[in-house]
């Protein structure tokens, strides 16, 4: 059994995708291009936003988005301490300072009501994250920003296609950053990412930035510093074709996802995810305890059943925010969830029968717990 078979999504849309790449490989065209066009106006349509600024990775999304902004030393940005690592480096990486609000024991996203009590004059933004393919509380994190007058980035990483209150993750903000590794519900055979907005400045700043800051009427002249985040045009090309797939494939998530929750929810001691606003990048229950959480990964193990903890270290206690100054116990929700949280396996490809035996596992464990 596999925690992700990307190899079973490949073999279904075979034909399109060896397509796909001959035509590039036929061309020789590897960079820019018609498909990567084609690609950024099929993402803004499908995210409902004007602009769509392909680029070389979610994380180079994330920075050129605060970049864009004119974020930099001495600015804050308020983020969560409970994702994965690149949202937080890229704020440090601009010279400004990720201030952590802890998250809601339910969702594992920001805690909005924790937000505006942190806003101070350096403030310059709000980075919610739409954790494992849930969507944050959109609704009061604009009211905070639009009070405050300042920018929101939503760092979409994980949710792509997900919907809040009619409105597409990423589009709901100043821009909107997504990731397309080969793991998200939308990847490519490689690294990649996008920034959508419907700020026309914002989308030319982000072009500017992620050309070597480099004319486009005259590449060797140089405007500013940027630095090189293309994205190459063979995975454009990939993309183009997995994009058709995209709703297919969240919404047989969403039925794992369903799955899961009906035959697991009577089991003591086994939070389920919510299901609203959630497209499931990932499926991840919480346990009473960590010595239980571990407990079950290793007895899963021994089935051959995969899992992963997603994240067993909150941003706050990472070795390279150190100079932050931040402790154990600063942020107690984030650190709860980091010892609790255990993601199963779900893909669109995931079959009946391996559900079954997952799920059968998991409260034999229990039964024997």
């Amino acid at each position: 059994m596999y925690f992700l078979n990307l190899e079973k999504q490949y073999q279904s849309i075979k034909k399109e995708i060896d397509t796909a790449i001959k035509k590039i490989l036929d061309s020789s065209n590897f960079i820019g291009g018609n498909e990567v066009g084609s690609f950024e106006k099929e993402v803004a349509k499908f995210c409902g936003s004007k602009y769509a600024i392909s680029l070389n990775s979610g994380t180079d999304a994330l920075f050129l988005a605060l970049k864009a902004l004119g974020i930099r030393s001495g600015d804050e940005v308020i983020t969560t301490p409970f994702t994965f690592f690149a949202t937080a480096e890229a704020i440090a990486n601009t010279g400004a300072k990720p201030v952590f609000a802890d998250i809601k024991s339910d969702t594992f996203n920001i805690s909005s009501e924790l937000v505006e009590g942190l806003i101070t004059p350096r403030t310059k933004a709000i980075l919610p994250v739409h954790l494992f393919g849930q969507v944050a509380d959109m609704e009061s994190i604009m009211k905070i920003a639009n009070k405050h007058k300042i920018k929101v980035i939503e760092d979409a990483a994980q949710s792509f296609g997900a919907e809040y209150k009619k409105k597409k993750a990423g589009a709901i903000g100043d821009i909107g950053c997504f990731s397309f590794f080969p793991s998200k519900n939308l990847g490519a055979y490689g690294d990649g990412g996008m920034a959508v907005t419907n700020d026309q400045k914002i989308a030319a700043t982000i072009n500017l930035l992620k050309n070597h800051g480099s004319s486009s009427y005259d590449k060797y002249k140089n405007l500013v510093l940027g630095t090189n985040s293309r994205l190459d045009t063979i995975q454009a090309a990939i993309l183009r074709v997995k994009l058709k797939y995209i709703n297919k494939w969240n919404k047989a998530r969403i039925k794992i996802a369903q799955y899961y929750n009906k035959h697991l929810q009577g089991v003591i001691g086994i939070t389920t995810p919510n299901v609203d606003n959630n497209i499931f990048h990932q499926y991840t229950i919480r346990l009473h305890s960590e010595q239980v959480r571990n407990g079950l990964r290793e007895y899963l193990q021994k089935a051959k059943i995969p899992t992963m903890i997603y994240y067993a270290l909150p941003l706050h206690l990472q070795p390279a925010f150190k100079y932050f100054g931040n402790k154990v116990g600063d942020f107690p929700e984030a650190e709860k969830a980091a010892r609790e949280v255990l993601s199963l396996p779900i893909y669109p490809e995931l079959k009946r029968l391996e559900m079954d035996y997952i799920v059968r596992n998991v409260k034999n464990f229990y039964e024997r717990y």
